[in-house]
């Protein structure tokens, strides 16, 4: 199944969730779409499920016009954050109730029930009612639901969300894991970077109703096409400041200054923002981090393995990611390290000027 769309706007009333979105979606490799809260990714996918229609725009499944068709109609599937189940079914009758809705023969059914259930680990639990389960079960018994109509098009509503840190990790592994089993067009939403990076496939950067930037994760996250972008595809945030470029180099607050060399030589003349990412900072020196920040602890927040702190210089708050578990008080005095060749230049306009040559690592928490 193939799946396009055009032109797609979506007005409530003089609200703008949805503005003028052109998208095509092939099988083979799943499709995220990554956005903060407001970012109009359910609505988006409210319009591919024929939930809702667009205000503007079409919408085509196999080259098809299907835009004003109702969802019961569609070849679609649909996966929310919440955990909905049918409360008086079985895990067994839950998973089999859209088979039956179709009239299939009992034994194709039980077949179906049952190796839909044993890919998604729940098979033991095929008798119990939803109540009955944890939150991760009765998320797995939605998944399975969705699994098992094989439809055209699965859409996942940031899925995981509900759930604590180490089921995510295990639901997410399985997840990818199926997708590439399956000769569908999925659609994956979540307003994590990481997971963004660790789902792979095609990355759809979202927000306030628009499509920023579309492309493999990897390349997207290495190149953000705008200050926006980075903004959006980086936990937390990427760290940016303005400066002035003249004469080879850039100039901000406090006497924040260094030379435009390597990949950020050809920069032009002007106001720009320069931005890093919060792991790509040091407290610690390290190799090649040859601009120094003084600065004073704002907050330390210790984030599992990581500690993430945050520093004031002058008018310009940094956040810093250190590896481990770290003692930083607030008040402390601290010199930040920056490695020149890991920042990023945007122009007056946003859009990205110049990108490090090198991919940067992508592990847990350096997103």
């Amino acid at each position: 199944m193939s799946l396009r769309l055009q032109g797609v706007s979506k007005f409530v009333g003089d609200a703008m969730h949805l503005d003028d979105i052109d998208l095509d979606l092939e099988p083979g490799r799943p499709y995220v779409l990554l956005g903060p809260t407001t970012a109009g990714k359910t609505s988006l996918m409210r319009i591919m499920a024929g939930l809702d229609r667009p205000t503007e725009g079409k919408v085509f499944a196999m080259g098809a016009d299907v835009t004003g068709v109702d969802v019961r109609r569609r070849d679609v599937a649909m996966v929310y954050q919440q955990f909905i189940n049918y409360p008086a079914f079985t895990v067994y009758d839950n998973i089999a109730a859209p088979l039956r809705m179709r009239g299939l023969d009992p034994g194709e059914i039980d077949d179906a029930v049952r190796r839909t259930a044993a890919m998604v680990h729940i098979a033991p639990l095929l008798d119990r009612l939803p109540g009955e389960l944890s939150g991760g079960q009765q998320q797995r018994c939605a998944i399975a639901r969705a699994l098992v109509k094989e439809s055209g098009l699965l859409l996942l509503d940031e899925p995981l969300v509900n759930l604590d840190y180490k089921l995510r990790e295990e639901l997410r592994a399985e997840l990818q894991e199926l997708f590439t089993r399956r000769d569908s067009v999925v659609v994956y939403a979540t307003t994590e970077p990481l997971e963004a990076l660790i789902m792979g496939g095609e990355v759809i950067v979202m927000h306030e109703g628009r499509v920023l930037q579309v492309g493999s994760a990897a390349a997207v996250h290495q190149k953000p096409g705008s200050y926006r972008v980075a903004h959006v595809f980086a936990d937390p945030p990427m760290n940016t400041i303005d400066v002035a470029v003249r004469d080879g180099e850039a100039r901000g607050d406090g006497g924040f200054s260094l030379p435009l060399t390597g990949h950020l030589a050809d920069l032009p003349q002007g106001r720009i923002k320069l931005g890093v990412r919060a792991n790509h900072l040091s407290i610690d020196p390290r190799p090649g981090a040859t601009v120094e920040i003084d600065g004073v602890v704002e907050l330390s927040e210790i984030s599992g393995s990581e500690t993430f702190v945050h520093v004031a210089h002058n008018r310009t708050s940094w956040v810093v990611q250190e590896t481990g578990v770290k003692s930083r008080a607030i008040g402390d005095e601290v010199r930040i390290h920056l490695d020149p060749s890991k920042l990023y230049a945007f122009g007056q306009t946003g859009a990205l000027e110049a990108a490090p040559d090198a991919p940067p690592a992508v592990r847990a928490g350096t997103a």
